[in-house]
């Protein structure tokens, strides 16, 4: 059975309980997650052919520098950059490195930014220039899978609502959705519970509440949903090397639905990011 637990009265660890925020904590929430949303806007301006992952990472430890804020994965279970960069076939956790990119190319940036102990967790689809129509769809499908999965979210429903709200739109668009990895609960801690699927049936899962913080993620494949991880322990891609995409939100269950933390300052949704 399902365990709730007012965040004041909670541990600072995943003990497997649901936390419920309360408003002062939505705007903590809020206030990082908006820092998050502004670097991943700022980075649509340097992102292109001849750009290094490297570049990235060092726009966002400059970024965080300038806004008082700490990369979340930096140093985080060994891992050595300041987000995560994931080119074509990486599924997610792509690690920084020296090689630019080349026109064509598709990036996910995820950007995690911690103020006053809160996380504010987000990414975000990038075109390297030009990119090819099925590259292009892809990353549409995604986005809009995304904000189904988000449309699901309000009290009463589950987390498979979520789920499934995800799943039907991207296999109807003869797309595949990653199993492997999934969103979860954020806040003070970077990873906690619930485990958000997204994939699965309606009613399956924890109920939603008022006050449950979490992260909605899904990657879309354009081949077969199976991944596998690299050996340097982070990388993960996907078996068939199809191209697959990410997007990510940071979401607080409100009572009659829910706020998106990480919405875009500049309100872009969709590339061209202008």
């Amino acid at each position: 059975m399902t365990a709730y637990i007012e965040a004041a009265a909670a541990p600072l660890k995943n003990t497997g309980s649901i936390k419920i925020y309360n408003q002062a904590d939505f705007d903590a929430m809020r206030n990082a997650s908006q820092v998050t949303a502004r670097c991943l806007d700022e980075l649509s301006h340097i992102i292109k052919p001849g750009t290094s992952t490297q570049d990235i990472d060092d726009f966002v430890v400059e970024f965080g520098k300038a806004h008082d804020a700490l990369p979340a994965t930096l140093n985080y279970r060994g891992y050595r950059k300041s987000c995560c960069t994931s080119i074509n076939h990486v599924v997610c956790h792509g690690i920084p490195n020296e090689k630019p990119m080349r026109e064509g190319d598709i990036v996910n940036v995820d950007v995690t930014y911690v103020i006053d102990g809160w996380h504010g967790d987000s990414s975000r689809m990038y075109p390297v220039g030009q990119i090819k129509r099925a590259a292009e769809r892809l990353i549409e499908v995604t986005y809009n899978a995304l904000m189904l999965g988000i449309e699901a979210v309000k009290p009463g429903n589950t987390t498979g609502h979520i789920g499934e709200a995800i799943q039907v739109y991207a296999e109807a668009q003869r797309c595949s959705v990653v199993r492997e990895f999934c969103g979860h609960g954020v806040g003070k801690l970077f990873h906690d519970a619930p485990n958000i699927l997204h994939y699965g049936r309606a009613g399956e899962g924890p109920e939603l509440r008022p006050g449950m913080i979490f992260t909605i993620e899904p990657m879309i494949n354009l081949g077969r949903p199976s991944v596998k991880v690299l050996s340097d322990g982070w990388t993960a891609v996907t078996r068939d090397r199809s191209l697959t995409a990410q997007y990510e939100h940071s979401v607080g269950v409100t009572e009659d639905g829910c706020e998106i933390f990480t919405t875009s300052p500049s309100g872009y949704t969709l590339p061209p990011y202008v």
